[in-house]
């Protein structure tokens, strides 16, 4: 798989600073202190996402474009959600834009979800899971700081949150942050999943 080249393209406060669209679109989701932007940099191998020690610092959508061999794409990075120490007005603000994005846009291909291994699927996990099925939306399940865990526990706990119940397009990916092997599976796994959207897309299109 070719490497992939990525560059900050823009940032969104609001509605009006959303870039036109052009290339399929992949929205990252997760809670806040989910491991985000950890997960972003070692995606896109460089460090272009700002990691910060407080959670809920993101407070725009990021556009980063992406090239992967002759694929082009958008990797979107959203405001993480259900940090309670950031004020109503500012979180009712946060939801109204990630609103509007969705609400905005034709060229969504899929949303991953990011979701902390070391608890699975919380209550805000769960919303997210009902609001994306509200608007058809396929999601991809990441799973972060899996390092948190011992390897020889890993196994079991990963196959106790599939059997707690996951919608995911592929089986659940496992990812720590920094290790190369699982970041390369998950870059193919996106691609894949990418490609597959755009091939049921054209195909609803010819059916027209």
């Amino acid at each position: 798989m070719a490497a992939w080249r990525s560059e900050l393209f823009c940032t969104a406060f609001n509605k009006g600073q959303l870039p036109p669209e052009s290339v399929p679109e992949i929205v990252f989701l997760g809670r806040s202190n989910v491991g985000k932007s950890t997960l972003i940099n070692a995606l896109l191998e460089r460090k272009i996402a700002k990691v910060s020690s407080k959670p809920g610092k993101t407070r725009s959508i990021n556009f980063y474009s992406v090239k992967a061999g002759s694929a082009d794409f958008y990797l979107v990075d959203l405001p993480g959600y259900g940090y309670a120490a950031r004020g109503a007005d500012e979180r009712r603000g946060w939801w109204k834009l990630i609103n509007d994005y969705f609400a905005m846009r034709t060229k969504i291909s899929f949303a991953v979800h990011l979701v902390d291994f070391r608890h699975g699927p919380l209550a805000n996990d769960a919303e997210l899971t009902e609001w994306l099925d509200q608007m058809g939306m396929p999601r991809l399940v990441v799973f972060t700081k899996t390092d948190k865990i011992s390897p020889g526990k890993r196994k079991a706990q990963y196959n106790a949150h599939v059997r707690a119940g996951i919608d995911s397009v592929l089986p659940p990916f496992m990812t720590c942050g920094v290790n190369d092997a699982s970041m390369q599976k998950l870059r193919d796994g996106i691609i894949r999943v990418m490609q597959e959207m755009i091939r049921l897309d054209e195909a609803e299109a010819n059916q027209v």
